[in-house]
């Protein structure tokens, strides 16, 4: 059966795009995404591990915004040359498939409470209306629009984003599922070590099929279930046989303020981040509770610890060490800052986790490289849609497809 061309907006680092060429059903024709550290680490896996030459044209590095040159093409002092969505879509005949999601920080729960207008104000909200206009542009046959699932509870300007959505793609002649609930799925049950839940938006072209509502109520209630797994990946299972990074205080480290352990991995951003000795100890400390089955260290207490140890009060208790014997918490692009709540369970290390430690617990393989800074890797694995995820939703869509078709 001939593959489904897809393009992909919003692309980061390139988490959903790689499950979906995981899959060997689909043919990557374009992607934009207006971040230069995430353009140039998917213009790298494009290149090494799928052996598309021109990656470097079709991923475009560019903001979705300016729809006009998006489409056209530009010749930009920031953003430097390039052909446009129209000239690689045109070229493939047309696409099948559109996928990805605007960035969720607007639509998430944490978001809204952190920032003092709920968030009403930030642009971020209205993205998703640039992604309609592709989606009514080139006409694929679905598409899937992915984001947090604070999205069912916002309305940044008092009429719920959901409903917004909604008619928003019924304007341009593509339905969504009537009951949004459904379309929640936690990453943990496909194959990823991690609890992330998400929402997975499919949306099917009403003016190309009939009974759409059908179809996408046996897609979320057949077909992507069809690829849970029986079992949930824990911490232990994702990262336990990386080699062990032990960091040590030295004097000369510690003025430049870089991380210090020995061995270092032949794995690639297998290096713990710097970490003072104050941090250290309160790791320790908190890995060897969990470590021994004393458990002390409830939210009262590690709040406690924290005033101890830094002088201040927090509202919120800062460190979390990730069980062993679970799937991670959720993996946030807040790990560029700090690693607090991503301590390692092994007291002896004593840190929080690595690059390839929160890859792993996002499902990205050992061979996926990140072009760019240690904050940037780790904040485009924190925001990327998990591969496995991404996979799995890839072949539930290329199912659905087949049927249909």
């Amino acid at each position: 059966m001939a593959k489904y061309k897809f393009i992909d907006l919003f692309a980061g680092c390139g988490g959903l795009e790689d499950g979906f060429l995981q899959t060997n059903k689909y043919i990557d024709v374009a992607a934009v995404e207006w971040l230069k550290p995430q353009v140039n680490t998917l213009i790298h896996r494009l290149k090494n591990k799928w052996g598309i030459k021109d990656a470097a044209d079709r991923v475009m590095h560019f903001d979705i915004q300016r729809e006009e040159e998006l489409f056209g093409g530009w010749n930009d002092e920031e953003f430097g040359n390039g052909k446009g969505l129209d000239h690689f879509v045109n070229e493939a005949g047309g696409i099948d498939v559109i996928i990805g999601g605007p960035p969720c920080q607007a639509y998430s729960v944490a978001g809204r409470v952190r920032d003092e207008n709920g968030m009403r104000d930030d642009y971020r909200n209205y993205l998703f209306e640039h992604y309609l206009n592709v989606v009514n542009r080139y006409r694929p046959k679905v598409f899937v629009f992915e984001n947090v699932p604070g999205i069912l509870s916002a309305a940044p300007d008092g009429t719920p984003i959901t409903d917004l959505i909604r008619q928003g793609f019924s304007n341009i002649g593509y339905d969504i599922i009537d009951d949004l609930r459904i379309a929640k799925v936690n990453a943990s049950d496909f194959g990823v070590p991690q609890n992330r839940e998400r929402m997975i938006i499919v949306g099917i072209d009403t003016k190309r099929y009939k009974d759409t509502q059908a179809i996408l109520g046996r897609f979320y209630s057949e077909i992507l279930p069809s690829f849970k797994e029986s079992k949930k990946i824990t911490v232990r299972e994702a990262i336990g046989d990386l080699p062990e990074c032990n960091p040590f205080y030295d004097e000369e480290h510690h003025k430049k303020r870089k991380s210090h352990s020995e061995p270092e991995s032949s794995v690639t951003w297998h290096k713990p981040r710097y970490h003072n000795l104050r941090d250290m100890d309160t790791f320790r400390t908190l890995a060897l509770d969990i470590e021994s089955g004393r458990r002390e260290y409830d939210s009262k207490k590690i709040s406690e610890l924290y005033e101890e140890k830094v002088g201040s009060k927090s509202p919120i208790h800062r460190y979390h060490v990730l069980e062993p014997d679970l799937p991670s918490t959720t993996i946030i692009a807040h790990l560029y800052k700090d690693g607090n709540r991503f301590i390692h369970y092994d007291s002896k290390q004593s840190r929080s986790i690595t690059v390839r430690e929160a890859a792993r617990l996002q499902s990205f393989d050992d061979d996926f490289d990140f072009v760019g800074s240690q904050g940037n890797a780790y904040q485009m694995i924190g925001n990327a849609v998990p591969p496995q995820l991404a996979k799995r939703v890839a072949l539930a869509l290329s199912k659905m497809l087949d049927e249909i078709e």
